[in-house]
C-alpha cells in the first residue's frame, strides 16, 4: 500500500508571473515526450511551463515541469509525461510559470467534473443499449476559505476573476506529491457563513484540460 496523503499541511500556490512565449518546434510520441523549441532564451530544470499547443490538443493548456534541458540542442523533458499515443503538434509554445502567491484560508476543498458524455450508438439488432464516451465534463475546484480579503492566493484569483483571465495553480501535498492546473477563476469575496460559524468565501477553478500530477 503505498503512502496516504491528508489535507493537512498542503500548499496551494497561484500564478503571478508568465515569461515570454518560447516557440515549440517540435514534441516527440514517447515517453516521456521530449519538446524542441527555438531562441535565445533557455528554460531551466525544474522549471513550470504553461503549454499552448495546436494539434497535440492532450498538451495544450497545460502545465508541466521540465527536465533534462539540452540548451546545445533546445531539447527538454516533459516529466513523466507519455505522449506515445498523443496527435502531432502542428505548433505551439510555452511560458515559464512564477508562483508568487499561495492561500493561507483554505477551510475546505471539493472535486467535481472529469465525467464523461456518451453517444448512443444502439442499431436495430441489439437488445442491450450501447453508449459510447465522447467528451468529459470539465474539472471544477471549489474551496471554501476563510474570509480574508487580503489572503495572497485570494488577491490573485480575484484579479483573475475581475478580468475573466486564466490562473495556473499548484497544489502542494505534505508527502510532496503536487498537482497542476490551469483554469479560469471564481473569486468574488462576497461572504457567506451561518449563524455562530465562521465568516467565509469561496473560490472556484474551473480547468481548462486535464491536471498534471507529480508523486514529488
Amino acid at each position: 500500500m503505498g503512502q496516504a496523503i491528508f489535507w493537512s499541511n498542503v500548499g496551494i500556490d497561484v500564478q503571478t508571473g508568465l515569461g515570454a512565449a518560447i516557440t515549440l518546434v517540435s514534441i516527440s510520441k514517447a515517453a516521456p515526450g521530449v519538446a524542441k523549441y527555438s531562441g535565445a532564451v533557455d528554460p531551466n530544470v525544474g522549471d513550470i511551463i504553461l503549454m499552448a499547443a495546436q494539434g497535440m490538443y492532450q498538451v495544450d493548456k497545460r502545465l508541466f515541469r521540465i527536465a533534462n534541458v539540452n540548451p546545445a540542442a533546445k531539447t527538454f523533458e516533459l516529466e513523466n509525461e507519455d505522449t506515445s499515443t498523443y496527435d502531432s503538434l502542428v505548433a505551439g509554445s510555452f511560458q515559464v510559470v512564477t508562483f508568487g502567491a499561495s492561500f493561507a484560508t483554505v477551510q475546505s476543498v471539493n472535486v467535481s467534473g472529469g465525467d464523461p458524455e456518451f453517444a448512443d450508438v444502439t442499431t436495430i439488432h441489439d437488445n442491450v443499449r450501447k453508449r459510447v464516451p465522447t467528451i468529459v465534463s470539465p474539472l471544477s475546484f471549489g474551496m471554501d476559505n476563510i474570509f480574508d480579503l487580503a489572503d495572497p492566493g485570494f488577491v490573485e484569483c480575484n484579479k483573475a476573476y475581475k478580468a475573466k483571465s486564466m490562473r495556473a495553480v499548484r497544489l502542494r501535498f505534505g508527502t510532496g506529491a503536487k498537482m497542476l492546473l490551469l483554469g479560469y477563476v471564481a473569486a468574488a469575496g462576497v461572504p457567506t457563513g451561518q449563524a455562530q460559524g465562521v465568516v467565509q468565501t469561496k473560490v472556484s477553478i474551473e480547468a481548462q484540460n486535464m491536471p498534471t500530477v507529480y508523486p514529488n
